[in-house]
């Protein structure tokens, strides 16, 4: 662990030799490769630089506990050593979580969809509920809902509703929203009282630059239609709306949020590039069955991954056994709990998995 650590550090110097060199600061793309190279490390770095003092530190009170000192001095000694003892304990769990590969998409601007799945009209205001809370988690840490397409449903709720998040590290928290979410209660169209299960499925992608994917553009078919609102009305007779197919995989995106063709063209092409980075990475990450294991967040968007039971205010979270008696809360956005605890089992995974 130690070596790599070093090897980090050397890397970091040397990135810093690279980022004062008047031909990289130059080149735009050198320079903001070897920037954020630089800040991906910088925490890992600065954790082991401290690890190492504190070891030093550590070695010179051990040292200085077998001369011959007075009492007092002794126990004050002793208690800086217990203390460097404990800290460089934890810095050095610290550390192994920072070598830990990162998901390279962890930093970006995140794309969701939500759908209302078995259950009918229930499902869709189920699907509204979904988005309510995840917009309000978002505004809790300071990030932006921008709504790219909606399908409202006549009973309230959402059959679809595709929007983006913008926000450093959004794809980080929402990545393990990605599956079928369950719900128990009562509907509101329910005369005898009688609990009813349905279900809405979200799919988490993270945003996809133009550098990332190459899309070639005799590889999508456009076409063009006049918008329509609910009940099938025409509420522009322009041929504003766009509907983009990606050939080689047949995955399709309309867009008709905007009144301008432009407007439209550049939001599905965004989502199109993200679902074709998504099903060629799946495609990748199904022959890596061990990584698949390790992370708790990449199942499949059939999979049921978590149970919101009104009548018993009760969450429950399937993938790692987490039941909290807080539905009331959580359904407002307070997710930090749920989240909290399904990045620690992804971490702890993964840290099982580069010891053996």
């Amino acid at each position: 662990m130690f070596d790599k650590l070093q090897a980090v550090e050397d890397r970091y110097e040397k990135l810093n030799e690279l980022l004062s060199d008047p031909d990289v600061v130059s080149d735009t793309n050198k320079l903001r490769e070897y920037s954020k190279e630089q800040s991906d490390i910088q925490e890992t770095v600065e954790v082991y630089r401290e690890y190492k003092k504190a070891k030093e530190e550590f070695k010179d009170a051990k040292e200085m506990l077998d001369e011959n000192l007075d009492p007092e001095m002794y126990e004050m000694v002793k208690e800086e050593f217990n203390s460097l003892k404990d800290k460089i304990e934890q810095l050095e769990q610290k550390l192994k979580i920072l070598l830990i590969p990162k998901d390279p998409n962890d930093d970006k601007n995140v794309i969701m969809e939500i759908r209302g799945a078995a259950g009918g009209d229930e499902a869709n205001i189920f699907a509204g509920d979904l988005f309510r809370m995840y917009s309000r988690y978002a505004e809790s840490q300071g990030w932006k809902v921008d709504i790219m397409e909606a399908s409202p449903s006549s009973n309230g709720g959402y059959k679809e509703i595709i929007f983006m998040i913008n926000g450093h590290g959004a794809y980080s928290k929402f990545k393990y929203e990605n599956g079928a979410h369950r719900v128990q209660r009562v509907p509101q169209t329910e005369s005898q009282g009688r609990i009813h299960t349905s279900t809405a499925t979200v799919a988490v992608l993270p945003e996809v630059e133009e550098v990332e994917i190459e899309i070639n553009e005799k590889d999508i078919r456009v076409d063009t239609f006049a918008s329509s609102g609910a009940g099938g009305q025409s509420v522009n007779t322009t041929m504003s709306a766009v509907r983009m197919t990606h050939l080689p995989t047949g995955i399709v995106v309309s867009m008709q949020d905007e009144r301008s063709q432009i407007k439209n063209r550049e939001k599905a092409l965004k989502i199109l590039r993200a679902r074709v980075a998504d099903l060629y990475n799946r495609e990748k990450q199904d022959e890596l069955d061990a990584q698949r294991k390790s992370a708790v967040g990449t199942g499949d968007r059939s999979e049921r991954i978590r149970t919101y039971n009104y009548p018993q205010n009760r969450v429950t979270d399937h993938r790692i056994g987490l039941t909290i008696q807080k539905l009331d809360q959580i359904i407002e956005g307070k997710l930090d709990e749920i989240i909290d605890a399904l990045m620690m089992e992804e971490q702890a995974s993964k840290l099982a998995h580069l010891n053996e």
